[in-house]
């Protein structure tokens, strides 16, 4: 029965812990301390203690006159019993606190007992995973830039200003070596397939033939020339 007691407790320590609470838990006194403090030579010795809540103080009287304890100060009043020689005397302090005490039978004899509050301790917090966030590489979106552009206004006649700046900007494109090459020969080729004109055809007969007949024409009158000369010769 113990035994399922201890391990209840640890299951209820367990539980507290991942629900992610913060306990304060007091430290358990097990076994109080014990101090002592010796009235030797119409002295306390130690003249100050300094204890924690809990732990109980005996007085042990050593002289041969009677002695007592009696607090003047503290948040707890104290007075003993006279004490003859070999007398002890305990007492266990619960509040804490500094207190200050006094033989009554001899004033000059004074001590004090600092008291302190018992430390706590706190449960460690449960370490949480880091969240599934974190292990998703996001990919960042492109940022937009928006370029304001003014709508021209549309006009039915440019002006020459316009049509200079559109000339200028613009250039015409000159063409490509390749569209030259291309055309030079289907340039010659049309040229040279082209049929004569009939009229120069024409013309250059006719001229053919003028010539012909002004070589007629000399030829006979060279040959009369020579068949009938001149002054009967």
């Amino acid at each position: 029965m113990p035994r399922l007691t201890h391990r209840a407790a640890h299951l209820a320590l367990a539980t507290v812990i991942g629900s992610g609470a913060v306990v304060s838990l007091p430290v358990p006194a097990a076994h109080a301390a014990g101090h002592q403090v010796l009235m030797s030579d119409y002295k306390f010795g130690p003249r100050t203690l300094t204890i924690p809540v809990g732990d109980s103080v005996t007085w042990v009287n050593q002289d041969t006159a009677p002695h007592d304890v009696k607090t003047t100060s503290g948040p707890a009043s104290i007075h003993s019993p006279m004490l003859d020689k070999g007398g002890t005397w305990s007492h266990t302090f619960t509040k804490a606190g500094s207190y200050g005490y006094v033989c009554t039978v001899h004033p000059g004899m004074t001590g004090g007992i600092v008291v302190k509050a018992a430390a706590t301790t706190r449960a460690p917090a449960p370490s949480t995973p880091p969240p599934a966030a974190a292990h998703t590489h996001e990919h960042p979106s492109p940022t937009l830039t928006k370029t304001s552009s003014a709508s021209p206004t549309p006009s039915s006649t440019p002006t020459p200003s316009e049509h200079h700046s559109s000339a200028a900007a613009a250039p015409p494109a000159p063409a490509s070596p390749t569209s030259q090459a291309e055309q030079t020969p289907a340039t010659q080729a049309v040229g040279a397939a082209r049929p004569l004109d009939p009229l120069l055809v024409l013309a250059g007969i006719v001229a053919g033939c003028a010539v012909l007949c002004l070589l007629l024409v000399g030829s006979r009158a060279a040959a009369a020339s020579a068949a009938h000369p001149r002054g009967g010769e």
